[in-house]
């Protein structure tokens, strides 16, 4: 999905040098990052195994694969990796179907983002049919592209997803702004070289160089991610 992206190459105020906001989906956007865990553990269930729940840690924000072939490891079940993944994005779009709940912030952010044409992607470990339905709530015209995990050779915690959106949308990725949620997709962000906030989801980040932590999407607009980049 696209659409015409500003012009860039000035400043978005006086001493920012911000050029756009990436930002993750699931746990950043939109409150999923849990809808993701049930249908594991009902599917897991089904096949006769109780997931762990010190496992979610391990699953939480990275690429489907990974998640699914950890959890096919960790309880022997028997069912393939490509059978799992049909199963895991069905069961996420009944979830969504019936509720899709935004995150606190959310709405308001994105469209201060749109009001103020900052160049804008959504940058997801989810796959394309998810991201799609997902847009139809979040508002597709808030979004100049979007990447979708099983497009990039490799997804998050490598950086190729950010570094596409970023050259998708003409900037320098040190100097975008990424929102993010668990430790994976910050990992990502920080290799592509991008400022990240963070709003934790499930386990607690701590902060660091380029690494922004705050409670929730309440505290940051778009003043507040102008102040992050600057020369």
């Amino acid at each position: 999905m696209t659409s015409t992206v500003p012009a860039l190459g000035t400043r978005t105020a006086e001493g920012s040098a911000l050029q756009a906001v990436l930002l993750d989906m699931d746990g950043t956007l939109v409150d999923t990052e849990g809808f993701w865990w049930d249908v594991e553990v009902e599917i897991f269930a089904r096949l006769g195994h109780a997931l762990d729940d010190s496992w979610r840690h391990v699953v939480v924000g990275g690429p489907m694969t990974r998640s699914a072939g950890f959890l096919i490891e960790a309880t022997g079940a028997d069912i393939e990796l490509a059978e799992l993944t049909v199963l895991l994005n069905q069961g996420f779009e009944d979830r969504i179907d019936r509720a899709l709940p935004l995150m606190p912030g959310a709405a308001r952010l994105l469209a201060e983002l749109s009001e103020y044409e900052i160049p804008t992607a959504l940058v997801s470990a989810s796959h394309r049919r998810i991201i799609d339905r997902v847009l139809t709530s979040l508002g597709p015209q808030h979004f100049a592209l979007s990447v979708a995990g099983d497009e990039v050779p490799r997804t998050k915690p490598h950086p190729d997803p950010y570094l596409t959106a970023a050259a998708g949308l003409g900037v320098d990725p040190a100097r975008c702004a990424v929102v993010e949620d668990t430790a994976t997709g910050v990992a990502a962000a920080e290799s592509a070289g991008c400022h990240v906030v963070v709003v934790p989801s499930v386990a607690p980040i701590a902060p660091a160089v380029r690494r922004t932590v705050v409670g929730s999407l309440e505290e940051v607009d778009l003043a507040f991610l102008r102040g992050l980049i600057t020369d």
